[in-house]
């Protein structure tokens, strides 16, 4: 009786002890997250409330700290003249800044799609044992590894109407009546642009899945096999559900990038209105144009619809960040 007595208190002392034990590693985590958030608040944090706060004024590039508030005027004013005629202006109306918008929504949805595709494609041959495999792996990051200005100044020379070699293997393999101007014709820019950017990151794309089939344990296809299931209902039924925690990490990466577009449009397509988005036009505003006010606010703009558009697809796709889905 004794003995009970005495080993009566040891299973509620560990949960006590496990508990402490949790608490000291939160501590020491927060500690070694401090450095960062505080570099993150000095080097992110400050320029993007400073970015906000133009937005409201009517600040330029001569005077910055002379700037005056405007409130709201740079997204919208509406001005009532003498004849009864009424006037809009800034942000919200202006066709140039919507036409932004639909250019980055438009690259987004296809390049990330065609990225998810064909990255499940690669992962999937990829996570086949052939021989090899470790030299093709390596190879197939090729593209991703090359810097974004070298890639499409490099598919520039290739998409080149007058010496490029896109234009030449088609004509002649007949694929082509006539040379065209990717980069520079309205009708193909937007083409082109998304067949380099899809060239370049479905490597990137392919590499997250790739790490999520490997996660997957082969005793699942092994009992399928048994079973006699077929291999196409063996990729919806097992490998889809599985890794789909990797893939939609995967697409929110990319679809972040995708909506902040910048360098490959602004190198490989300069001043085309059928492939301008929203992080170039700001920048025209912001440094070429001298309007810095009103391209704070379209930056603004982009900030607010990427933190909308992660919300939503974190809470519409169930995506946790801890380990899979909810």
């Amino acid at each position: 009786m004794a003995t009970e007595t005495l080993a009566a208190p040891v299973p509620a002392a560990r949960p006590k002890a496990q508990s402490q034990l949790m608490q000291q590693r939160l501590r020491a985590a927060r500690w070694f997250l401090l450095p960062m958030m505080a570099a993150l608040a000095v080097v992110a944090g400050w320029p993007l409330l400073r970015s906000i706060y133009f937005s409201f004024t009517d600040a330029s590039l001569n005077d910055l700290y002379g700037a005056e508030w405007v409130g709201f005027s740079n997204y919208l004013q509406i001005r009532t003249l003498e004849s009864g005629r009424t006037i809009y202006r800034g942000l919200l109306v202006d066709p140039a800044w919507w036409n932004a918008v639909w250019n980055t929504v438009r690259f987004a949805v296809i390049s990330v799609s065609a990225e998810a595709v064909l990255g499940m494609l690669v992962a999937l041959v990829l996570n086949a044992e052939f021989k090899g495999r470790g030299i093709v792996r390596a190879a197939i990051l090729i593209p991703w590894a090359i810097p974004t200005i070298v890639s499409a100044r490099m598919w520039g020379w290739m998409l080149n109407d007058q010496f490029g070699i896109i234009n030449d293997l088609g004509m002649k393999l007949g694929l082509l009546s006539q040379k065209v101007a990717w980069t520079a014709s309205p009708e193909t820019a937007m083409t082109a642009v998304l067949i380099v950017d899809i060239w370049k990151t479905t490597p990137f794309m392919a590499l997250l899945i790739l790490a999520g089939l490997q996660m997957i344990p082969r005793d699942i296809y092994e009992a399928a096999e048994i079973d006699g299931v077929h291999p196409i209902k063996q990729f919806f039924r097992i490998t889809l559900p599985l890794v789909r925690p990797a893939l939609m990490v995967a697409i929110i990466f990319r679809v972040l990038d995708a909506l902040r577009i910048f360098d490959l449009i602004y190198v490989l397509t300069p001043n085309s209105a059928a492939t301008k988005t929203m992080s170039v036009l700001a920048r025209e505003n912001l440094f070429d144009f001298d309007n810095f006010a009103y391209g704070s606010a379209q930056s603004t703009f982009l900030f607010v619809l990427i933190v909308l558009f992660t919300i939503l697809y974190i809470w519409l796709g169930r995506v946790n960040f801890d380990g899979g889905d909810r």
